[in-house]
């Protein structure tokens, strides 16, 4: 990278009230440091040496604003940093997709905020173009002088507080946050998460073994196993109600206030309680979006939508848990929004709610013989323990029956699910969905499909199906069409893409 690419831009350092911000965030990050030097002080009887630590720790802190500094060129923005190893992180400003923003409630009593650079690729810590404090009223400047793609210009020298432009209010507001939306959060895995790390590291030290060698447990003789299985019993209502709880919490604190506003550039998405959050998307990037319907939002009537997009998270949510209209609702607009202007109103609806192919009986035996076998495996199994003369619990019809009838309903749930269609609109549409316990229905425009691949397992030669690919840059970069006969597969390709398929 030459050093013309950032002549005549002018490095900055971050805004001086960070001196406030870093001594209380390395104090805290060095809490056990504290505490350990101030036990050795009081022992040695010289208190000193806590006050020595927290000296050096608040000069290192102090040290991290003045040696920072960045600058943003007309091709190149650069951030260097570090005191003892200096570093200069420069990213070429035609890569940049996304930009972050998030200010904690430190951040926010002080009008500050921390904005981050998205490239599209998986950086550590130490690899992130990130800069933590700057003024609140110079993020929508800089947001969209680093998402400019008029390279040509000149970056300015410097972007000031009072020069900032304000928030943009324009744009079309395409979804707004609910409060009744909470309802769906305990339907979601995210209070499991949080909760279940804590409930195995009680049982990793001895909390069960500890219950089960109690006296109250011997004491109750023949009742102990009864008392036992009520007791689990009430802790897992209990765990199962702490557990929504932290769900909702977590809900409330992440996406309380959410918008997402589209300017027709590039979509704005803020959210947060208490730390707030802005993403802020290059629509020329969007390639299509994920309806995910996990099995209890589906019975709910909820999903939720992640946006397809190149060079991003191919997790970049747009809506979280929400009702199921809310949703598509939103996905109509985001996708009237892509990079081709001429798509109309009506025809970015239809991804959203056209219907799909069924792909035929020969996918339902399909899903049929991978859910049943297992369970037939072990009726035989059973079979053969009883005809050996090997005692077989009495119980154990009944929990065969239970998993035949949970495989029949999961393979119906599996077919249902599965399906595709082609929308001919402007442009060309591939719309595909499957999965049971956790469905996704993927709508992909063609222009972002790159490539194709049909696969055929041994067993789906025997029955004339197989599984299209479409390969993208964007998103999960790798999107499914299960179990499609043959013959179609080849339609699906040259009526998405035209003269891609080729000869065969």
């Amino acid at each position: 990278m030459t050093e013309t690419t950032t002549t005549g831009a002018q490095w900055q350092r971050l805004d001086p009230r960070m001196l406030l911000v870093h001594p209380v965030r390395e104090a805290i990050r060095f809490i056990p440091v504290l505490i350990v030097t101030v036990i050795v002080g009081s022992r040695s009887d010289n208190p000193g040496w806590g006050l020595l630590a927290l000296a050096v720790i608040v000069g290192l802190a102090l040290g991290r604003w003045f040696t920072t500094t960045y600058r943003i060129g007309p091709e190149n923005v650069q951030l260097r940093r570090g005191l003892l190893q200096r570093r200069t992180l420069t990213v070429p400003r035609s890569r940049i997709r996304s930009v972050d923003v998030h200010a904690d409630p430190m951040h926010r009593i002080l009008g500050l905020a921390a904005l981050t650079i998205g490239t599209g690729q998986q950086a550590d810590r130490e690899e992130r173009f990130h800069l933590d404090g700057v003024a609140a009223g110079q993020v929508p400047e800089l947001r969209a002088l680093l998402l400019s793609d008029r390279s040509e210009e000149a970056a300015p020298q410097a972007v000031s507080e009072q020069s900032a432009r304000p928030e943009p209010a324009e744009g079309a507001d395409i979804a707004g946050w609910q409060p009744a939306w909470v309802r769906y959060a305990p339907l979601s895995l995210t209070g499991l998460a949080i909760v279940g790390p804590i409930v195995g590291l009680a049982f990793k030290y001895g909390v069960a073994q500890v219950l089960l060698d109690s006296d109250t447990i011997h004491d109750l003789g023949g009742r102990g196993a009864m008392f036992l299985a009520m007791l689990v019993l009430i802790g897992i209502v209990v765990l199962l109600a702490v557990t929504a709880l932290a769900a909702c919490i977590h809900y409330l604190t992440t996406y309380f206030g959410l918008r997402v506003l589209d300017d027709g550039r590039t979509l704005h998405i803020r959210h947060g309680l208490f730390t707030t959050r802005q993403t802020t998307l290059d629509l020329a990037r969007l390639r299509g979006a994920t309806v995910k319907e996990p099995l209890l939002l589906r019975l709910a009537g909820a999903a939720e939508l992640e946006a397809v997009m190149t060079g991003t998270s191919p997790r970049q949510k747009i809506l979280p848990q929400a009702p199921r209209a809310a949703v598509e609702r939103t996905l109509a607009r985001l996708l009237s929004t892509g990079p081709e202007a001429a798509v109309a109103q009506g025809d970015a609806a239809a991804p959203a709610m056209i219907g799909l192919i069924a792909h035929g009986p020969r996918a339902r035996r399909r899903r049929y013989v991978r859910a049943l076998a297992p369970v037939a495996v072990l009726a035989i199994a059973l079979i053969a323990f009883a005809v050996a003369g090997q005692p077989v619990p009495l119980w154990s019809p009944i929990v065969l029956a239970l998993l035949l009838a949970a495989a029949t309903l999961l393979a119906e749930d599996r077919y249902r699910g599965l399906g595709h269609a082609v929308l001919p609109a402007t442009p060309t549409w591939l719309i595909t969905r499957h999965g049971s316990l956790d469905r996704d229905r993927d709508c992909l425009e063609a222009p972002g499909i790159i490539g194709w691949t049909v696969r055929q397992t041994f067993f789906q030669r025997r029955v004339g199906l197989a599984t299209l690919t479409a390969a993208t840059a964007a998103g999960k970069k790798r999107y499914h069409v299960i179990d499609i006969p043959i013959d179609k597969a080849w339609a699906i390709i040259e009526s998405v893409t035209p003269g891609q398929l080729g000869h065969r």
